[in-house]
């Protein structure tokens, strides 16, 4: 029996480690597909402002609230962009107008008044006429002076010049304006009209819009400062894209690829990863960034690749340290390998 134990120890211990063996060569394909990187959480900032300047009446939120897309964050006192706007509007009316009188043209009483100034002016020319006749006829017989005679003439000249006159104010008066006096009362329209909009996109530049989901990150300025066009007012972290900016060296380029799934680990929930993918590669080498990695490693030459939360979910904060392992599907690892066939 004693002989026996050795032997049974002996090929339990053989069996053991076949076991094992096997177990990591199964293993082992998983484990040349893993990937891990590690880096730093990035997320956008923007600075918001007004676009046109001015002295602000009201900041509706403090840092640290969260606000959402659309939602007014802040007002300039808008009364003097009001008074511009009222003012433009008052001057299209009055270009509107000015242009509608010319494509009507005159008023039926305007042409009444221009017809009766031609027969006003055709009956005095008319009784001169008549004068101019009959004194041609008695200086003819030396009956009367020549003075009177070519007083009479002159004045029928002059009468024949009016009448033609108003002649011609009837013509006008008929025709209403020209084409080209409407065509410019009708760019004058869109003058006023452009300078409309331009005083209405000013008044609602003094509304201050978050552009997208996020954090009041910095107050900048308060209520009753004079600000000025595009200064800062608030800085807002927005709530996504969220995205971690990691390094991989040269040799390990050909295991990534973009769209590629990834776990994104934090030091507060080591248990449960962030979901992700990889978004971009970037095509340029660079040194490894001093703040990330070792002395030793600075001098190395790497890739920037930026991983991309799916759901960041509020966990993922602005600088946090996190680990990214990558791992390609089965359907991208026949692809490829396809595609090397």
């Amino acid at each position: 029996m004693k002989r026996k134990l050795p032997v049974l120890l002996v090929l339990i211990a053989f069996l053991t480690g076949g076991a094992y063996y096997l177990s990591m060569q199964q293993r082992e394909p998983v484990i040349k597909d893993l990937l891990t990187l590690y880096g730093n959480v990035d997320i956008r900032k923007v600075d918001l402002g007004f676009r046109v300047g001015g002295k602000i009446s009201t900041i509706a939120f403090e840092e640290g609230d969260r606000v959402q897309s659309g939602q007014i964050i802040a007002r300039l006192e808008n009364t003097p962009y009001q008074d511009e706007l009222n003012l433009a509007l008052a001057q299209q009316e009055q270009a509107a107008a000015n242009l509608a009188k010319m494509e009507t043209g005159s008023r039926p009483q305007e042409i009444a008044q221009a017809e009766a100034l031609v027969r006003e002016r055709q009956a005095t020319a008319g009784n001169l006429e008549i004068e101019y006749q009959r004194l041609d006829a008695l200086l003819k017989i030396n009956a009367i002076a020549r003075q009177l005679f070519d007083n009479v003439a002159a004045g029928l000249a002059e009468a024949k010049a009016r009448l033609a006159t108003a002649n011609e104010g009837l013509k006008l008066t008929r025709e209403g304006f020209r084409t080209e006096d409407i065509d410019a009362a009708r760019a004058a329209l869109h003058a006023a009209k452009a300078h409309s909009a331009s005083a209405s996109t000013r008044l609602d530049d003094t509304v201050c819009k978050a552009p997208n989901t996020g954090i009041i990150l910095t107050r900048v300025e308060e209520p009753g400062a004079i600000v000025g066009s595009g200064q800062t007012v608030l800085t807002l972290s927005l709530d996504t894209p969220v995205w971690i900016r990691a390094y991989i060296e040269e040799p390990d380029l050909g295991r990534i690829y973009p769209g590629m799934t990834a776990q994104i680990f934090t030091d507060s929930r080591p248990q449960q990863p962030f979901a992700g993918h990889v978004g971009y590669i970037s095509p340029e080498a660079e040194f490894t960034p001093k703040t990330v990695q070792t002395k030793e490693l600075r001098t190395r030459l790497v890739y920037q690749v930026r991983i991309i939360a799916d759901n960041p979910d509020h966990g993922l904060r602005q600088g946090m340290p996190v680990t990214v392992k990558l791992r390609a599907d089965e359907q991208q690892n026949r692809s490829q390998s396809n595609h090397a066939q």
